[in-house]
């Protein structure tokens, strides 16, 4: 525990005084604070100008990043015959129905993802407070609930991240690993933001993008200069 208390407070030390940084540098920083004994993850917080609890100002939607998750993600589908054939062919992890829908209720969860075709959401409604508080919940906005469930297993393992702004107006997301080379991180991170960007709401007043911060999954976080931060 001391080793790992004085490895905490020299990152703290290194970054300290940092604030509003340019991106790139923000991203060298966190790269050479990632000392964990395992490949961290490079984490975004945004916080917005909107108020969730008003359906105008929600803020959700995806993106694939240019450089993938470094994450292998796992995948599961609800589907019936040919389309469950086609979600096996494209990779998915688990496909079923009925006997999904109840392996899920017994408390078995291995998955990080879950698409369902049209069909299938009466079947899934089910689910909605076990899948609900995880994120899990398919949904069309987000292209998990799609009868071109081949494109929506292969976006989601080839570095699809989904986002949902957070009661206190804040989305988090993971963007790749410590060990992803500087540019690649940047271009996630700028990438991220833009979506965010894009997905502003239709009730969303003054200032939208107000606060851009990355941090590793064991290090503390930087604020970053929101220019840089964006695909100009």
């Amino acid at each position: 525990m001391a080793k790992l208390g004085k490895r905490a407070r020299a990152a703290r030390e290194a970054l300290a005084g940092k604030e509003n940084i340019a991106l790139d540098e923000a991203v060298n920083l966190i790269k050479s604070n990632a000392r964990a004994n395992f490949d961290e993850t490079v984490e975004i917080s945004v916080n917005l100008g909107v108020d969730p609890r008003h359906a105008d100002q929600m803020v959700r939607g995806k993106v694939v990043l240019p450089n993938g998750t470094g994450k292998d993600v796992r995948v599961a589908v609800f589907a019936r015959g040919e389309k469950a054939e086609e979600a096996k062919a494209a990779g998915a992890d688990i496909v079923g129905a009925e006997d999904l829908v109840e392996t899920i209720q017994g408390g078995k969860i291995e998955f990080d993802r879950c698409i369902a075709t049209p069909d299938m959401m009466p079947l899934v409604g089910r689910l909605g407070k076990i899948l609900g508080p995880r994120n899990l919940m398919p949904n069309p906005r987000v292209g998990t609930v799609t009868n071109d469930v081949a494109e929506a297993v292969k976006s989601a393992k080839g570095g699809e991240v989904q986002f949902k702004v957070e009661k206190a107006g804040v989305i988090h997301a993971g963007l790749g690993k410590a060990s992803f080379e500087a540019d690649k991180l940047t271009e996630n991170v700028r990438a991220f933001v833009d979506a965010v960007a894009r997905a502003k709401p239709a009730g969303a007043k003054g200032a939208y993008l107000k606060k851009v911060s990355l941090s590793s999954t064991m290090g503390p976080g930087v604020s970053v200069d929101l220019a840089s931060a964006t695909d100009n």
